[in-house]
């Protein structure tokens, strides 16, 4: 069952306007520098933990403008000068520890020539040799030469990450991302051809959908990743913040998920083994759910990203919501 909403468009055309006139103002971001940088800890596919980079960088907007997003946020009008990206990537691994994995994550498509020019593909990969894998994330569209490209460059292994969002056919049409299954199954198995792991980011409640059917969704979404050859999923809990989901939110169309659907969609996708399946913990702590035991429930999250198990259920008396 989908919630209605009728002063959203159905046209494509129109969804654009709509949406782009609820966005708020852009973060002040400076293309000579990464937006943010971090170090953290990712279980690998041959099931060690290593120390992983992520450089946010900070370049165009994505073309695309999906309803649920706000990555565009820290993002700039116009495509970055030539040689900026490196200088970011250079940046950041100046002040980060050392990692074995790289993530380059643009806030759109890597693979976008006026998000990252193709140009600097040499210098970005001189950047990166040091690391054994480097993931970067692309909208299925925009998967081709320039991935193959990138991938002759580099020295370690390639990985993209890309959104299915959603393997719900209504609701995935509704989030504007101009993609259907059958576009991402073939940007897949362009990927396998050529030796490239696949990642992918699935959402979990995303606008429009009942929190009752979240988690069966959330697990559809993983089962059809995996059967397209993705060797990690991510579950992304879906957050406002961009404008056109807080309209969304005034007329029931969304809501976030409780962390309750977030731990429970993450263990069944454990439970599936058919590969790594990682809970996006963002913000964690404003998270719905109750107070009491929120800390011990996003401790247990962390577990199963680290461990691909699924330890002891929680128990709380003032909830007693249980796992």
């Amino acid at each position: 069952m989908l919630t209605q909403l009728s002063a959203y468009p159905k046209a494509v055309r129109e969804r654009e306007e709509w949406i782009l006139a609820r966005r708020r103002s852009r973060n002040a971001v400076d293309p000579r520098f990464p937006y943010s940088y971090l170090v953290e800890d990712e279980r690998n596919a041959a099931g060690e933990v290593v120390p992983t980079a992520t450089v946010f960088l900070t370049n165009r907007e994505c073309p695309w403008h999906c309803l649920m997003c706000d990555l565009w946020r820290n993002t700039v009008a116009e495509t970055v000068p030539a040689g900026a990206i490196p200088r970011q990537i250079e940046f950041a691994l100046d002040r980060l520890p050392a990692a074995r994995q790289i993530k380059l994550y643009s806030s759109g498509s890597f693979f976008d020539p006026r998000a990252i020019p193709p140009g600097d593909y040499e210098a970005i990969a001189r950047r990166v040799d040091r690391f054994e894998r480097v993931i970067v994330e692309c909208h299925p569209a925009l998967l081709g030469d320039a991935c193959l490209q990138f991938k002759d460059l580099i020295h370690g292994h390639l990985e993209v990450a890309m959104g299915l969002e959603t393997a719900h056919v209504e609701i995935l049409e509704r989030l504007n991302k101009r993609m259907t299954l059958e576009m991402f199954a073939e940007s897949a198995r362009f990927l396998r051809r050529h030796q490239i792991d696949l990642r992918v980011f699935i959402l979990v409640k995303p606008p429009f959908m009942l929190e009752e059917e979240a988690v069966e969704w959330a697990v559809r979404s993983l089962e059809f990743a995996f059967e397209c050859g993705a060797t990690a999923a991510t579950l992304i809990p879906t957050r406002g913040g961009n404008g056109a989901m807080e309209e969304l939110a005034r007329d029931y169309a969304f809501s976030p998920p409780a962390l309750r659907t977030l731990e429970t969609a993450s263990e069944q996708g454990i439970l599936l083994k058919r590969g790594r399946v990682f809970a996006d913990l963002w913000d964690a702590e404003t998270w719905r759910g109750c107070a009491t035991c929120r800390e011990q429930r996003v401790v247990r999250l962390r577990t199963m990203n680290l461990e691909q198990r699924t330890p002891d259920p929680i128990h709380c008396e003032m909830c007693r919501d249980q796992v």
